[in-house]
């Protein structure tokens, strides 16, 4: 009987000691083929939860140690808690108390029917196994978010640098600033592109994935982000009278209390569609591949810009598109009436965020007054974005 239990308590400890190094994670076995840990982890973007489920023990350990070599290559790795060292300390460490306690357990354990060891043990084993496999895909998932270190800069020369992930939108990045330079939080605040190539920039909207914008630039990109405080950024909803009145005298708009523009906001923007600036007039377009601009009738439409063909009218069945906005952002532009010789230096362009060059593709517009340009641009802004850019004011108020 006492062989009985001297073999029993020898096999706890093994069991034990198995069990503390694969919560653990320590390593590959050294018997173990690297090779073949190296072929794991090569496919691990295609594993889930039923095809981990599958791996033998020892392959699952190799994938979970893979995934924090890989977090530790991306400065993102846990730290080793204390509680895990605790538990790896030899039994010879112990003090006499724990030591006389855990042979009192084990003789305890030995009165037990030996026909729930193996039921003891094939629980253990599953419950290791399911923390390894829940381990697993949480490295899994981490390991496959992009990340990205930015350099943003500020009005006053200076920069600051912050490693973002695709899974923050630009508002979440205002806020990181707002810690990094203790600002006012006010909801002019903005990060901005500039484009030296194509002599652009835009304002980048909150509900957008900064890291997605950015991959767009190009490996060697001259493209910079700033931080800087925009008043045009929700002029909008500062004062919505500009863009929902446009036909009513200029004393009519500017009398505007808070109350009256708080109305034209939800006349607006909280129905069940968002009603889009009634907006038209004289644009100049830059015709492809000229430095020749021709002025045309253009209107806004919540689907996209139209415009009135020669010779026909303002009507809705005349009317041709000019473009639609799935596809386009708009963007400010510097110096263009040297540049491209434009009529005036109020200028806008239409093109998709891929776009980093010349091109075709692009489409130039230039206003008559700076008013009108602001007017445009805002517009074009609330046709494109709609609910989700009041949805962006509202956050912007709260923080």
């Amino acid at each position: 009987q006492m062989d009985d239990i001297d073999a029993l308590f020898n096999q706890l400890v093994r069991d034990i000691d198995s069990f503390s190094q694969s919560l653990t994670v320590a390593g590959v076995e050294p018997n173990e083929d690297p090779a073949s840990q190296r072929n794991l982890s090569a496919g691990f973007t295609d594993l889930n939860a039923k095809s981990l489920s599958e791996l033998e023990d020892h392959d699952l350990d190799a994938l979970v140690a893979d995934l924090g070599a890989e977090s530790i290559k991306n400065g993102n790795a846990d730290k080793p808690g204390a509680a895990a060292a605790q538990e790896s300390q030899p039994a010879a460490s112990l003090g006499p108390r724990s030591t006389a306690e855990l042979s009192g357990k084990v003789q305890v354990a030995s009165h037990r029917s030996s026909a729930n060891l193996p039921v003891f043990c094939s629980q253990s084993e599953e419950q290791s196994k399911a923390a390894k496999i829940s381990l697993a895909l949480q490295k899994l998932k981490e390991a496959k978010v992009r990340k990205l270190i930015i350099k943003v800069l500020m009005a006053d020369g200076s920069y600051k640098a912050l490693m973002v992930d695709e899974r923050q939108a630009v508002g979440e990045v205002l806020d990181q600033l707002f810690e990094k330079t203790h600002c006012d939080r006010s909801i002019d605040w903005s990060l901005s592109e500039t484009n030296p190539d194509l002599q652009t920039g835009r304002i980048f909207e909150d509900h957008e994935c900064l890291v997605e914008l950015l991959s767009m630039w190009g490996r060697h990109s001259n493209n910079s982000i700033y931080f800087l405080s925009n008043p045009q950024k929700y002029v909008m909803f500062r004062n919505p009278q500009i863009f929902y009145m446009l036909k009513k005298e200029k004393a009519c708009v500017c009398g505007f209390n808070q109350q009256a523009n708080q109305l034209l906001i939800k006349e607006n923007f909280e129905g069940p569609a968002v009603i889009v600036p009634s907006l038209e007039g004289i644009l100049y377009l830059k015709e492809d591949g000229k430095k020749i601009w021709r002025p045309r009738y253009f209107l806004l439409r919540a689907s996209g810009i139209y415009y009135v063909p020669k010779g026909k009218t303002k009507c809705s069945t005349d009317l041709a598109c000019f473009l639609r906005f799935k596809n386009f952002d708009v963007y400010t532009t510097k110096n263009y009436k040297y540049k491209y010789k434009a009529p005036t230096d109020f200028c806008f362009i239409l093109k998709h965020p891929h776009i980093q060059k010349e091109s075709h593709h692009i489409r130039f517009l230039c206003c008559e007054d700076e008013e009108a340009l602001r007017l445009w641009i805002n517009s074009i802004r609330i046709a494109k974005h709609g609910a989700v850019l009041y949805k962006s004011y509202q956050a912007a108020v709260r923080r």
